[in-house]
């Protein structure tokens, strides 16, 4: 095996993906089974976008009890999970001005509160069944560093919100926080905040599209494959003093 083989190597690594089923979820569990590991998918709808060589499990993040009985199961099957990466989130678009409580607390409940207690079952469980090192993966976002330019949204009336930008704010806090104070258990948590990604199979306006595009050094949106190679790196050997850390990957939209 030659010397970059072995530094990105992540054969038989077990990795469990949240929000598996979405457009970001499917390519990183798509990546990280073509790279040899053993992939679990978790999602509230496990009916769509599913791979072959993925095990899937259904599950409302916002559930604790389940959630802390499934992931024990899971580790009691695989003996061991080496990553794991919370990627479920959810938003709301309408204005704020009429932002309904209900909508805020869901997006609260599912980015953030579900996040940490992804995190803290998975602490609990890694002490419980004497696992030796693991990292931690967030998916955090752009707007989580930035706010929304109200300017791009010419024809997209899926503007984002307020809680949505805050939630990825505290998920960003999260990670430096987890990164200090897991870093005596040999866990790395590291976050990757994308930029905006288009969505092929429902595209985003024509102009919404060339307005971020102006807003972008690059001149374009992301594609959902150019969010994998951080992944990737975190997930391997190749990152093992990299701790706490906020992999912004947005074409240079928020270097302006």
């Amino acid at each position: 095996m030659s010397y970059l083989e072995t530094l990105f190597n992540l054969n038989n690594k077990v990795v469990m993906v949240t929000g598996a089923c979405g457009q970001l979820g499917n390519v990183i569990c798509g990546a990280f089974k073509d790279s040899g590991c053993r992939v679990i998918g978790i999602d509230i709808d496990i009916k769509i976008n599913k791979l072959d060589g993925v095990e899937y499990f259904e599950l409302d993040s916002r559930n604790l009890s389940e959630k802390q009985k499934l992931y024990e199961d899971i580790i009691k099957q695989y003996k061991v999970i080496d990553v794991l990466i919370n990627n479920s989130g959810v938003s709301t678009f309408d204005n704020f001005e009429q932002r309904s409580e209900d909508d805020f607390d869901w997006v609260i409940d599912v980015n953030l509160k579900g996040l940490f207690f992804d995190i803290q079952t998975y602490v609990n469980l890694f002490d419980k069944y004497d696992q030796s090192n693991g990292s931690i993966i967030n998916i955090g976002s752009l707007y989580g560093i930035v706010s929304p330019d109200s300017r791009v949204y010419i024809d997209l009336p899926r503007k984002n919100s307020e809680v949505y930008g805050a939630t990825k704010a505290g998920v960003i806090q999260m990670t430096k926080y987890f990164s200090t104070h897991l870093a005596d258990r040999n866990i790395r948590v590291n976050c990757i905040s994308p930029g905006g990604i288009l969505n092929p199979d429902n595209p985003q306006g024509v102009e919404f599209q060339k307005s971020y595009a102006s807003r972008t050094p690059m001149k374009r949106m992301a594609n959902t494959e150019e969010m994998v190679g951080a992944a990737l790196y975190l997930a391997s050997d190749s990152s093992s003093y990299t701790t706490g850390q906020n992999i912004v990957i947005d074409g240079g939209f928020s270097s302006w």
